[in-house]
């Protein structure tokens, strides 16, 4: 494996843990759960826009990846869209460019 793949690969596995620790503490401690999450990212403007930008992302990252893997029929690089809105962008992006730079068979 090359440098720059593991150099994706650590990124994707550290956007899926380091923001999954804040948001599980968030929710141990608010107990309020996932619902109560959602409800504190609309709590003001700068929040919102936060939200905002990274669904837009999720969405600009979704067609790109659908448009890739449509042209190059490498069906595993899909794996990435549930990464990117059930973990979020910081774990979708890279997952995706790890399996993206995967070597031809």
């Amino acid at each position: 494996m090359t440098p720059l793949r593991m150099i994706f690969l650590a990124l994707a596995i550290w956007g899926a843990t380091h923001p999954m620790y804040h948001f599980i503490s968030y929710m141990w401690q608010t107990g309020e759960g996932f619902g109560g999450m959602i409800d504190a990212w609309y709590v003001n403007a700068s929040t919102t826009g936060l939200v905002w930008d990274l669904t837009i992302a999720a969405i600009a990252l979704t067609v790109w990846i659908l448009a890739e893997t449509f042209q190059t029929r490498d069906w595993r690089r899909l794996l990435a869209i549930p990464a990117i809105f059930l973990i979020g962008v910081s774990c979708g992006l890279p997952l995706y460019l790890f399996l993206r730079s995967r070597p031809a068979a």
